[in-house]
């Protein structure tokens, strides 16, 4: 039986592998100054999908997605998550999700796993793109230019 995601109180990071990166368009709009802490991290089991001008990540066995564990302040989280739900298109039980925010453990540089909130394709985006996407080769979305 797989538990329940935490509730969004539990203050979780962040794992970001997209347009929050930092360098990608994104990353100053929502991030700068809202952050206590940015690292590397990677998302294992998951494979990275071109999109529209975007990522998705899709859960997948033996794949692995590059990105950043993102802390935000205290004082800011709240009102980071609101941000970053209204960004990726996330409501909680919307049928019209392009994304579902889930918790997953995320992988740091060190080896150690923490648990973090992740954007994942929403279930009809993920089997599209299982069916006729691009996966990105080596989980990486700056490394995609």
């Amino acid at each position: 039986m797989i538990a329940p995601d935490p509730s969004p109180a539990a203050h979780l990071p962040f794992f970001v592998y997209g347009t929050l990166r930092p360098g990608e368009p994104n990353h100053d709009l929502f991030l700068r100054g809202r952050t206590a802490r940015e690292e590397p991290g990677r998302l294992p089991n998951a494979v990275l999908y071109d999109g529209p001008g975007y990522p998705y990540a899709v859960e997948a066995p033996g794949g692995q997605v590059r990105g950043e564990l993102v802390g935000a302040l205290p004082e800011m989280y709240a009102d980071l998550l609101a941000d970053l739900d209204r960004l990726e298109e996330y409501a909680p039980g919307d049928p019209r999700n392009l994304y579902e925010r889930v918790a997953r453990d995320v992988v740091r540089a060190d080896g150690t796993a923490v648990r973090a909130w992740v954007y994942l394709a929403a279930p009809r985006i993920a089997d599209r793109l299982r069916a006729s996407g691009t996966p990105l080769d080596g989980g990486d979305w700056p490394a995609r230019r």
